[in-house]
């Protein structure tokens, strides 16, 4: 079963851990000194906040899978979406390893499409390729670029 994901990037960590928690009724799942995740099954979705972006807010949206068969389904539907996908393949970001596509929407916002295969000690191990300092997660080929009034990769 699928998980919408969402990813904020936010002033203060310790504030936004309580406002959330307070609001989810949980405690996050995935606490860093940068980082907060919590893994929700009502509503299901992996939810996460992070200080690392400079531009506050809403940094991506994505679909989180459980399998290979899952991942491969929301690719096709990556495909017939319209617009560019940028293959990222394997990776370590946000503190887990993972398989991942990106593609915009019509109004810039970045979608990526994961199924996480592990945790990770370190956020991120992918030298930062965003032509957008202020995304806090998004990673691309330099070539790429963003579509005009994105906030994120």
């Amino acid at each position: 079963m699928k998980r919408m994901h969402v990813n904020l990037s936010v002033t203060d960590l310790d504030t936004s851990i309580g406002f959330y928690s307070s609001l989810f009724n949980a405690e996050p799942s995935v606490t860093k000194d940068d980082y907060a995740k919590w893994m929700l099954e009502d509503p299901r979705i992996n939810f996460a906040i992070t200080t690392r972006g400079n531009r506050k807010g809403i940094d991506h949206l994505g679909i989180q899978v459980e399998d290979e068969g899952e991942l491969d389904e929301v690719y096709s539907r990556l495909k017939t979406a319209g617009g560019p996908i940028i293959e990222e393949g394997e990776t370590t970001c946000c503190y887990a390893n993972s398989e991942k596509n990106w593609i915009f929407d019509p109004e810039g916002i970045a979608w990526e499409t994961f199924l996480t295969r592990g945790q990770s000690p370190v956020y991120g191990t992918d030298v930062i390729k965003t032509t957008d300092p202020e995304s806090a997660c998004c990673v691309r080929p330099q070539q790429e670029q963003k579509p005009s009034g994105s906030s994120c990769c």
